[in-house]
């Protein structure tokens, strides 16, 4: 199952789903959404279109975000204050150089009582220390499927990976 390095546990964890519909999509995000603390980070990747803002929408209104959750493709961060939280979602799609990446500072955006969601972060995601990295990607039988890979990175999610695997079960067993 994993191994040590240093004081550090490595996980090797991973679970796949499947979901048949925007609703299951939201479905799975909410999951996510109810196990999520101050200073998570779940990297969204996948192909344009499969699924990305739509479990950023699901994750927002289970977290408890109001208003209509949209991709900040051109403003590159939305934040969303809910209570003591904020819910930032990044979309890091128009940005070419990790330096551009750097210059957002999410991982300071994330530790200081946030959450952060970042669509097609998967290329930066080692600089973002630990986090949850959700992976959604088309079936080409069916537009409405999307198969839905979830990986925890560092020791943040792998605390969690127990009830977060009964949370997305419990989750896609209505899909």
């Amino acid at each position: 199952m994993g191994g040590w390095v240093g004081a550090a546990r490595i996980i090797e964890a991973m679970l796949r789903l499947r979901s048949t519909s925007i609703a299951c999509t939201h479905a799975l995000a909410a999951a996510v959404a109810r196990l999520a603390t101050a200073g998570d980070v779940v990297v969204l990747a996948g192909e344009m279109g499969a699924g990305k803002t739509a479990f950023a929408q699901g994750f927002g209104a289970a977290f408890g975000v109001r208003e209509p959750m949209t991709s900040p493709t051109f403003t590159l961060v939305h934040s969303h204050p809910v209570g003591r939280l904020t819910l930032h979602h990044a979309d890091l799609y128009r940005l070419g150089t990790q330096h551009e990446v750097a210059d957002l500072a999410l991982a300071e955006l994330a530790e200081a009582d946030g959450v952060l969601l970042v669509e097609w972060g998967d290329v930066v995601a080692a600089s973002l220390g630990d986090h949850l990295l959700v992976r959604l990607e088309h079936d080409p039988d069916d537009e409405d499927r999307r198969d839905v890979t979830v990986t925890p990175f560092g020791r943040a999610w792998a605390t969690r990976w127990a009830r977060l695997e009964r949370a997305l079960a419990e989750a896609s067993s209505s899909c």
